[in-house]
């Protein structure tokens, strides 16, 4: 068991749930450049269960459910536009999304920015009111 554990592979990869999963893909694909790495269709044109990458990265997200799972998740439109979660992508290039979200029209919740820490960032609010920031700081490299 021990040896097994030494060998797992750990990451996070958050997950979204929207009333138009295939609407939100193609946002997605869009204006910040994601790639299906798994697309399955659930009952009545819904998506069960889809994996977008981009980079290293991954999400995951799927149509909303009246299930025993899905009922725990609230849109940020079913709490007056609050929501509990965010998302930030580490970009090379923070003015070309800001360029290409914009293009697409992307709800500006914060425009691009030079950041006291040294980032170039800007904040977006998806077709379903899921906030995403973009930006150039970069954790990993800040840190390591």
């Amino acid at each position: 068991m021990a040896d097994e554990a030494k060998t797992m592979r750990s990451s996070v990869i958050p997950t979204l749930r929207y009333r138009d999963a295939k609407t939100a893909i193609d946002w997605l694909e869009k204006v910040f450049g994601f790639a299906r790495h798994a697309v399955y269709e659930g009952p009545g044109g819904t998506i069960g269960h889809a994996e977008l990458t981009l980079g290293s990265g991954m999400i995951m997200l799927g149509s909303t459910k009246d299930d025993e799972y899905g009922r725990h998740f609230k849109l940020p439109g079913e709490l007056d536009g609050v929501e509990t979660r965010s998302s930030y992508i580490v970009v090379g290039d923070a003015d070309a999304v800001y360029a290409r979200a914009l293009k697409a029209g992307a709800t500006v919740l914060r425009s691009i920015q030079n950041m006291d820490y040294g980032s170039r960032e800007f904040t977006v609010r998806d077709p379903e009111g899921h906030s995403w920031s973009v930006g150039t700081y970069d954790p990993w490299k800040a840190h390591g």
